[in-house]
């Protein structure tokens, strides 16, 4: 593929494209906004989507969209070792001031080297120079542990990009050059410079913990940026429609940003507190607006009930015509008339998440409803009509045993005669499908401590489970390896000794074993180490606003069965988050 025929796929993409920003590029800063993975996944991604328009919205800055392209086209491009360049205007990536990546999946970080190698641009950056655009890492990624993208990074922006644009903004238009404009981001809240740092080690291997780098001006930890209220902020929503993504021209809006629940597997629900609503009225002005660009709307958020309004949202939506596609619906806030607005909207499939087949290991794990009102609220589901239901497991988890995983079985079954009581004098028998994931013990949380489990134990699991639910109708389960499992695990749980595999990954094709074997890598080493007696853990270097305490004595509830009830007023809400106080 050349160059001009990049162009051509671009304006085609462009054509078919409502909402996009074009700007001349005189006297203006110039940011490429990269996604890595394909156009399909990233135009689905809302944190990008809002990043594009944040960078946008002041008149000095034009910022440019660039994707990992489709196979066939990467393949080519690799081959003739043409420039890669934006969306917008065609423009060489390695021309523009800034590349910002926004990464929300471990998988991706491979992608990340290769979107770099397209534009030209050294992947480490301690091989780049001022002739260079500086490279950012943001997004997902960098709230749960920056550490293995922290070489190939000049900084790592951790936190809400609402935040954090403006002030590398601020940053950007002072900067006198690039050792100045590093050592400025450095004294902003949220802003990261990995060669600033020198980690240290343990005679054991273990981290011991971060020096500041000699001369620098630097904060030990990185404290990361967050809103403290959403009262006066549009909600990120999308901005761009295309038919051309996993979603098609679907309007998206972020109503609850946090959840107040504090299971104890789960990361965002700890790093996205306190549970802060968007406004109502904004939310729906901007459905209002979108309405002649789509007929779906989905609605992003970790706990949607959280939102005090949230009936009065569905039903204006419903109002104005969109079919209504909730993210995964927290059982304990669910109400029949949010089911009935839902139904009446077209939706027939809902999600939601047990966890688990057993009220004692939901209480390990803070999961605060039992098996009595999840069957009560699928009663209520497919009573109002709604035919399918998503549901979500986990395996592995502290304290499990065979008697777990049966129930599994049991309470799946138990919410299939729900279901074909009302679907058989119907005639329209819908479907249960679960997704079952093996615990990752995910940093931020009050599992970080903990080993993976013994891969030959959980493989044993994963057929035992498979044979439970094998041959029952209408029902289908999708059990994650763990082998695919492990190599997330790597790449969630280690520090900047990882980056050496990832760089291989990505020239090797992404075969993960040969990779962590070329580079040396002890794999075994992060996952399944017992790190409670490390002095440090490589995500530290960014205070999420969680204590160690708090982690330590929700594990102890952990392993006595015993839960932490969720807060579920905001006053009570925002205690829990010294980081935006």
């Amino acid at each position: 593929m050349n160059s001009w025929q990049q162009r051509e796929r671009a304006q085609a993409i462009l054509a078919r494209e409502t909402g996009y920003v074009r700007k001349p590029h005189g006297d203006r800063l110039r940011v490429a906004l990269a996604f890595p993975n394909t156009y399909w996944v990233g135009m689905s991604n809302l944190g990008f989507q809002t990043l594009y328009r944040l960078f946008n919205a002041p008149d000095d800055i034009v910022c440019e969209r660039v994707f990992l392209p489709p196979k066939q086209e990467l393949a080519e491009l690799l081959a003739s070792k043409t420039p890669l360049v934006t969306l917008e205007s065609q423009t060489p990536v390695s021309e523009f001031d800034v590349i910002a990546f926004s990464v929300s999946f471990e998988w991706d970080y491979v992608n990340v080297l290769t979107l770099l190698r397209l534009a030209g641009v050294p992947r480490y950056a301690a091989e780049r120079n001022e002739r260079h655009p500086l490279v950012i890492v943001g997004g997902a990624v960098t709230f749960v542990n920056p550490e293995p993208l922290a070489p190939f990074a000049d900084v790592i922006a951790a936190g809400e990009g609402e935040v954090l644009v403006p002030s590398l903004e601020r940053a950007l238009g002072e900067a006198t050059d690039r050792q100045h404009l590093l050592r400025l981001l450095a004294l902003e809240r949220g802003f990261y410079v990995p060669a600033f740092y020198e980690p240290q080690y343990a005679p054991d291997g273990s981290l011991a913990g971060f020096a500041v780098a000699g001369g620098a001006d630097a904060s030990v930890p990185v404290r990361k940026a967050a809103v403290k209220t959403t009262d006066a902020l549009d909600p990120p929503a999308t901005s761009i429609f295309t038919p051309e993504t996993e979603f098609g021209s679907r309007f998206l809006v972020e109503v609850v940003r946090g959840c107040a629940n504090l299971c104890r597997f789960c990361w965002a629900g700890y790093n996205y507190l306190p549970v802060r609503p968007f406004p109502a009225d904004r939310i729906l002005g901007l459905a209002e607006a979108a309405r002649r660009h789509a007929n779906r709307a989905g609605l992003v958020s970790i706990a949607l009930c959280d939102h005090p309004e949230i009936e009065r949202i569905l039903a204006r939506l419903h109002e104005m015509g969109y079919a209504i596609s909730p993210a995964s619906l927290r059982l304990d806030d669910l109400t029949d008339s949010i089911v009935r607005v839902l139904r009446e909207s077209g939706e027939r499939s809902l999600t939601i998440a047990p966890e688990t087949g057993s009220d004692r290991l939901r209480r390990v794990v803070n999961k605060t409803v039992t098996n009595d009102e999840i069957l009560d609220r699928a009663d209520m589901i497919f009573a109002s009509g709604i035919e399918n239901l998503k549901l979500y497991y986990m395996i592995g988890l502290p304290t499990e045993t065979d008697d777990d995983l049966v129930a599994i079985r049991d309470l799946t079954l138990q919410m299939r005669e729900r279901m074909l009581t009302y679907a058989r004098p119907r005639g329209q028998i819908g479907r249960i499908v679960g997704s079952v994931n093996p615990l990752i013990p995910k940093p931020g949380t009050a599992y970080q401590w903990l080993p993976m489990e013994d891969p030959a134990v959980t493989e044993r699991k994963i057929k035992r489970l498979r044979s439970l639910m094998a041959g029952i109708d209408n029902v289908y389960f999708n059990i994650k390896s763990e082998r695919h499992s492990y190599y997330q695990a790597l790449l969630s749980l280690g520090d900047r000794r990882v980056a050496p595999a990832i760089e291989v990954a990505e020239r090797n094709g992404q075969n993960w074993r040969a990779a962590v074997a070329e580079s040396g890598v002890d794999a075994d080493f992060y996952i399944f180490r017992d790190r409670s007696r490390d002095a440090a853990l490589p995500w530290d270097i960014v205070d999420g606003g969680m204590k160690a305490s708090f982690f330590r004595s929700e594990y102890a509830k952990s392993l006595r069965e015993e839960w932490t009830l969720p807060p579920k007023r905001q006053q009570e809400n925002a205690r829990l988050l010294p980081v935006i106080q």
